[in-house]
């Protein structure tokens, strides 16, 4: 089994008296991490939100109510929890009432769980974001050279779990993946009339990754008003299909102050939107295929080692651009990303006279690893 990065961080927060709030996407992996680090089952309930006899036990809970519901185990796992009403208040209430239990709460909807437990649970929870597997837990799993050789398999299907420990039927499991689960909190919650047009837009996003995205111009793509374009991309950033990078301005007035770029968690989604399952050598979309793997796992090995930095593309009205920013303990690093190791890269001088203190690098696929391991 692939050991994931949260595993270890996850097991020495145990039993502190606080609860651990497990936010991702569906089918990454929270539920096979959880029964790893719980696996005596008999001193373990576990409890599956969307199933409606569930959501019943914690209407109007009381504590001793859920004493009872829980008997003498000492962890309570709560899968998808968003869908039980005022859980941020439940979970509140088993913290603070029943003692010596490890409380477990997994989300698949930033939105729906995340903005329910924040006020609730603050100072009483652990948080962390679980992701399709990345480049280094494969790495730790097989090794350095063996993932490598794998690279442009993974540039084209991702890391989704499924799509890893069952090569060969790739195109068939990310059909399901993109057809049954990516948009199933956003439909259910939201209650959205037309969701043809959400997967227009997620086409036309997949379409767009590595360039500047403007509201209108996909409203206009969908037959979407630039209100509905935002929400819906905002939905699904919560639900963990897509991220989006802002621009970076400090010192000069022509740099673009409110534009943005998205990008998708995994390649493999991406690439079963456009249905281009193409091998990276002969795509036209190579460079922004790889600018997608390299920043999702980028984003992915920020988030596991707990580095604190902020991320951004830069740009000008000139169009002067570079690919990726990170701000960190006040420094500056820019990087550009070219599949080819050969294809001439060349920093803005206008950046560098901007930004002397900045340092500058080129990501391509012989020096990748480095930048995400």
């Amino acid at each position: 089994m692939i050991k994931r990065n949260l595993e270890d961080i996850i097991r020495s927060k145990l039993y502190d008296g606080k609860a651990i709030i497990l936010l991702g996407a569906r089918q990454v992996g929270k539920t096979t991490l959880l029964n790893k680090l719980f696996s005596n089952k008999a001193d373990t309930l576990w409890l599956n939100g969307d199933e409606t006899d569930v959501q019943a036990l914690f209407e109007n809970a009381t504590s001793s109510r859920l004493k009872n519901i829980f008997g003498d185990r000492n962890n309570i796992v709560i899968d998808e929890a968003q869908r039980i009403s005022d859980i941020g208040l439940r979970l509140k209430l088993i913290t603070d009432n029943i003692k010596g239990v490890q409380l477990v709460a997994t989300g698949s909807s930033a939105f729906e769980l995340a903005n329910k437990v924040n006020e609730p649970l603050t100072g009483r929870k652990w948080e962390y974001k679980m992701f399709p597997i990345s480049f280094g837990e494969m790495v730790n799993h097989h090794g350095l050279l063996e993932e490598k050789r794998l690279l442009s398999q993974r540039l084209v299907y991702g890391y989704y779990p499924d799509i890893v420990n069952h090569p060969g039927s790739e195109k068939e499991t990310l059909k399901q993946l993109t057809d049954s689960y990516l948009y199933k909190d956003i439909l259910m919650w939201e209650n959205i009339q037309k969701p043809e047009k959400l997967m227009r837009l997620l086409q036309a996003l997949a379409f767009q990754v590595g360039s500047q995205v403007s509201f209108n111009e996909l409203g206009q793509i969908c037959g979407l008003d630039n209100k509905t374009v935002e929400k819906y991309i905002n939905l699904l950033e919560q639900v963990f299909v897509i991220f989006r990078l802002g621009t970076f301005n400090r010192n000069l007035r022509n740099e673009l102050k409110n534009s943005r770029k998205i990008y998708f968690y995994d390649n493999g989604i991406r690439n079963a939107l456009i249905a281009n399952f193409t091998q990276p050598e002969l795509r036209t979309d190579i460079g922004a295929l790889w600018e997608n793997f390299i920043i999702s796992e980028r984003m992915k090995f920020i988030n596991y080692q707990g580095i604190w930095a902020n991320s951004y593309y830069w740009r000008t009205k000139e169009q002067t651009e570079i690919d990726y920013l990170e701000e960190s303990d006040g420094k500056l690093s820019a990087y550009e990303f070219k599949w080819n190791p050969n294809a001439k890269a060349s920093f803005s001088k206008v950046f560098s006279n901007a930004y002397p203190n900045s340092e500058f690098k080129v990501i391509h696929k012989d020096n990748f690893d480095e930048f995400i391991l």
